[in-house]
């Protein structure tokens, strides 16, 4: 098994577990912790006995933000060339769901993380906010794109250009999280989810994965079009005719992921 210096991973069952572990620096995101976060996410999806991934940090902070210490004296060719978030665009492409499990800041790069993954579950002590205008820059992890579509113009507008944070509860009128949990029930409760989601047809669960993130980046009728397709095409599937056959005979689905 791989060692990693800034992350945790085990797995449980047919979920996969990543805990982002820098407590000195709150979870901040550097470029070792992402090529960590990178790597052990391509190694789960890469294996077929896990159906989803849970990612948390710590109760005090999911992540605080991206590493000010390591860019601090970057220059602008170094961020273009280096990219040491390079790892992140890698971690937005994996087919198996993520969950996502907030307590604690989400700030920057903290937030921008969660929002590349596909449900997000929030303790009641989260903490989400796009501060980086404090520190004479913008969002540079997908913030300023995500968040509109997460909440809505305005809403992402005001978050942006003041800096200021929301609480779990904001977070969830504003469809920014799937749901606030207290914080002691918040592992638990993502362990419940994500084992839910790793006992469907895994080959089903990566289409409905690519299905809903094209109505993120497609025209709503070429997005129905490939859903039309995608949802043809599953009726190849072993596990369409088991979970049918399942429903008429008021059993269980054995799904076989073939």
């Amino acid at each position: 098994m791989t060692e990693y210096t800034s992350i945790l991973t085990s797995t449980r069952g047919r979920v996969g577990w990543i805990t982002l572990h820098r407590p000195e620096a709150l979870n901040a995101l550097n470029s070792t912790l992402v090529d960590e976060l990178a790597h052990a996410a391509s190694a789960f999806d890469a294996d077929d006995a896990v159906g989803c991934i849970v990612l948390t940090g710590s109760e005090k902070a999911f992540a605080a933000g991206a590493d000010i210490k390591e860019m601090e004296g970057k220059s602008s060719r170094d961020m273009a060339m280096q990219n040491p978030f390079v790892g992140l665009e890698a971690f937005s492409r994996v087919r198996t769901p993520v969950v996502a499990a907030v307590a604690g800041y989400a700030l920057g790069g903290g937030c921008e993380l969660a929002m590349t993954c596909d449900i997000i579950l929030a303790a009641d002590t989260a903490r989400f906010g796009q501060p980086e205008i404090t520190l004479g820059v913008i969002p540079g992890l997908g913030g300023t794109q995500r968040l509109p579509r997460a909440v809505g113009y305005y809403k992402a507008a005001e978050l942006v250009l003041t800096g200021r944070m929301m609480d779990a509860a904001e977070a969830e009128r504003a469809g920014l999280v799937s749901r606030v949990v207290p914080a002691a029930d918040l592992l638990a409760e993502a362990e419940k989810v994500a084992e839910t989601i790793a006992a469907k047809s895994l080959p089903v669960v990566y289409a409905a994965k690519e299905a809903l993130r094209a109505s993120l980046e497609t025209t709503a009728a070429e997005g129905l079009r490939f859903e039309k397709q995608v949802f043809s095409s599953l009726f190849a599937l072993d596990d369409q005719k088991e979970g049918m056959a399942a429903f008429r005979e008021k059993r269980s689905a054995n799904f076989t992921h073939r």
